[in-house]
């Protein structure tokens, strides 16, 4: 029965989405559990330089799986796919379309994540995904662009009981609420596919995406300009930019001289410590490469303010 009356519940917001046509799931690691069944993957070629999650995705899917390696360019090196699937990943948004347009031409079977590229468009014919969570303040919430059908009849996803770290750390520091973060992260480990919330969907349709896209944007060319002179990448300018990377040497003991400063920088991809060796290329990116936060709270100010502080570690 429709309840009429009662107290107001969270405004509801009328704005579009970014990915309005996409398939809208609960997760980035179930956009590749969903192709999996609907494309019936039976093996798929993966970076080692990613986290474990989409290995997992793969192990629970009983997909073979097979790593391979990038250069500091973090384009994929001595690739022989075969006939087999490649797991593509555009970081720090540094794939353009032509390029994946080529790895589509030339492998076939090809799944873009674009997790860290959420302003970038699909390419068509291309499977690609989307994260939410990396790029707007939500605990949930993926895309999926795919021509594939699956006999999954995903469930709805409900994220209510998810909401106290975000609304922790609006009124409050990060800290106080970092443990619930990282439990937030780690309970989609066994998550099932299901369809996006209804909060979420909600949330994503509050959101400015031109001025978060306007500011992420000028916040990482405001960092390259200033910092480009250590950094070790070379780098283009991303739309919407994710973060940026900085590539300097000892990087792990600059990120620790931050973090003192709560100037909070992550290691994005730790697993890469555990497969691969210590003179590997990924070794050395995971450890030493910087994500600066360069999102829509942040200003030409704040951008000021970490230049200055990394300065003061490294001259």
């Amino acid at each position: 029965m429709r309840e009429i009356g009662g107290y107001i519940e969270l405004e509801h917001f009328h704005g579009n989405m970014l990915h309005e046509g996409a398939l809208a799931l609960n997760c980035g690691r179930n956009c590749l559990a969903y192709l999996i069944k609907a494309k019936k993957i039976k093996k798929i070629f993966i970076p080692y330089f990613l986290c474990d999650s989409v290995i997992n995705v793969c192990r629970r899917e009983n997909v073979e799986v097979e790593m391979y390696h990038i250069g500091e360019d973090f384009l994929p090196v001595d690739l022989n796919i075969g006939g087999d699937w490649l797991y593509l990943v555009n970081y720090y948004g540094r794939l353009d379309n032509d390029t994946i347009k080529a790895f589509k031409e030339k492998y076939k079977r090809v799944i873009v994540d674009n997790a860290q590229a959420y302003f970038q468009m699909p390419v068509e014919g291309v499977d690609t995904l989307y994260t939410c969570r990396k790029f707007f303040g939500v605990t949930d919430g993926a895309f999926l662009y795919t021509d594939a059908v699956s006999d999954i009849k995903p469930g709805l996803d409900e994220s209510y009981k998810r909401m106290n770290f975000l609304l922790g750390r609006f009124e409050r520091t990060a800290s106080e609420f970092y443990g619930e973060y990282a439990d937030n992260n780690r309970l989609f480990k066994n998550e099932p596919v299901k369809k996006m919330s209804l909060l979420t969907e909600n949330l994503l349709r509050g959101i400015d995406y031109d001025f978060v896209k306007k500011r992420r944007t000028e916040n990482f060319k405001y960092l390259h300009n200033a910092l480009k002179g250590i950094n070790k990448l070379s780098l283009k300018l991303p739309e919407g930019a994710f973060m940026y990377p900085l590539y300097v040497d000892n990087g792990r003991k600059l990120r620790k001289q931050l973090q003192e400063i709560k100037i909070y920088i992550p290691t994005l991809w730790p697993y890469v410590f555990e497969s691969c060796g210590e003179d590997d290329t990924e070794y050395g990116m995971a450890s030493d490469i910087l994500p600066i936060p360069t999102d829509q709270r942040y200003t030409a100010d704040d951008m000021e303010y970490i230049v200055n502080k990394i300065r003061n570690f490294t001259e």
